[in-house]
């Protein structure tokens, strides 16, 4: 194999379902959605377009670091170069995340038991498919072919969701946790994204993003009512562990080394993530920050809540790393 593939070792059970009436309407009208907006990512993108490089690909103030010392000693050039290779990193993250999620769906047409969640999740294959085309298409082309290596977190995360033989599970780490992350952002990129070509992009997955979070709400509240004792404490630990491992612990360093920086300056930066996420630093990049961070907060807070995934024990897991159980798009 080369060292750009991994073999994850994976038992499923496959649910060969022959009841093809009509069973669960929402999710029936969910597959005729994603059949109605599909888009083909080599016609509907205007990729004649040209990407300025010299300007940087992200809103500037997304780049760990904007407003430090450390960073306002670099020269504009620099810190388009700097822009152009963060936001490099941050697109490699989501595009194997959305190669993941690619191979996940396709497990779960096998293991969803009803045939109108099967059939949804089948659009979703395609769409994971036309994600993971688009977002390659746009750094190789672009960008120079900058696709960043998979980080640690990323590749725990979807070494368990590939490898674990139950659907509910699958679909909480997919939809419920990684999706939220990925939505958020990709709404961010769409807003405030310096490249337009990006920003047409984002705007696209968006519309399909959010179909998939809708799958996780319409089909686990019945499965997670349904769980024995010993299932659900499974399930929520490892949505406490899913969500650390998507909130914490993703630094681009090797972004910051691209661009010469030395062991200090890139400690610095990593300094200032940690004072904004105290709600320090500038006004401009806490704002840009607070926005993604807030937003996201509440959608994992109002989807846990809808699937009935909230309750004392897992708000305990939401405080450690920092989110307000009591938070929610409803209450915002």
């Amino acid at each position: 194999m080369s060292e750009t593939a991994e073999r994850i070792s994976t038992t499923l059970e496959t649910i060969f379902q022959r009841s093809y009436a009509t069973e669960a309407p929402d999710l029936r009208r969910l597959y005729e959605n994603a059949k109605r907006d599909q888009w083909n990512a080599a016609r509907d993108i205007d990729w004649s377009q040209d990407v300025d490089l010299d300007r940087g690909i992200f809103a500037n103030e997304l780049v760990d670091g904007h407003g430090t010392d450390t960073l306002n000693r670099l020269d504009p050039r620099r810190f388009a170069q700097l822009n152009v290779e963060f936001s490099c990193w941050r697109i490699s993250q989501l595009l194997h995340g959305e190669e993941g999620a690619m191979l996940a769906c396709g497990q779960l047409v096998d293991m969803v038991p009803s045939n109108d969640a099967k059939f949804f999740q089948a659009t979703q294959v395609i769409d994971e498919a036309r994600h993971t085309e688009v977002l390659s298409r746009y750094l190789n082309e672009k960008c120079g072919g900058k696709i960043y290596p998979l980080t640690k977190n990323v590749r725990t995360l979807f070494d368990y969701i590939l490898g674990h033989g139950k659907w509910f599970v699958k679909t909480v780490g997919l939809q419920l946790i990684a999706e939220t992350f990925a939505v958020a952002l990709f709404r961010m990129l769409s807003e405030t994204a310096l490249d337009p070509l990006l920003r047409s992009i984002c705007k696209r997955i968006l519309a399909d993003e959010s179909r998939h979070m809708g799958f996780s709400v319409l089909s686990l509240p019945d499965a997670i009512r349904s769980l024995s004792p010993s299932d659900r404490k499974e399930l929520e630990e490892f949505t406490r562990e899913a969500l650390q491992l998507v909130l914490t612990g993703q630094f681009p360093r090797e972004a910051y080394e691209a661009v010469g920086m030395n062991a200090n300056e890139i400690e610095e930066i990593k300094r200032a993530r940690r004072e904004i996420a105290r709600g320090g630093m500038t006004a401009d990049a806490a704002y840009f920050r607070k926005l993604f961070r807030r937003e996201m907060h509440q959608t994992i807070v109002t989807n846990m809540q809808k699937v009935g995934l909230l309750n004392d024990r897992t708000a305990g897991f939401l405080r450690e790393i920092g989110i307000d159980p009591n938070l929610s798009v409803q209450t915002a």
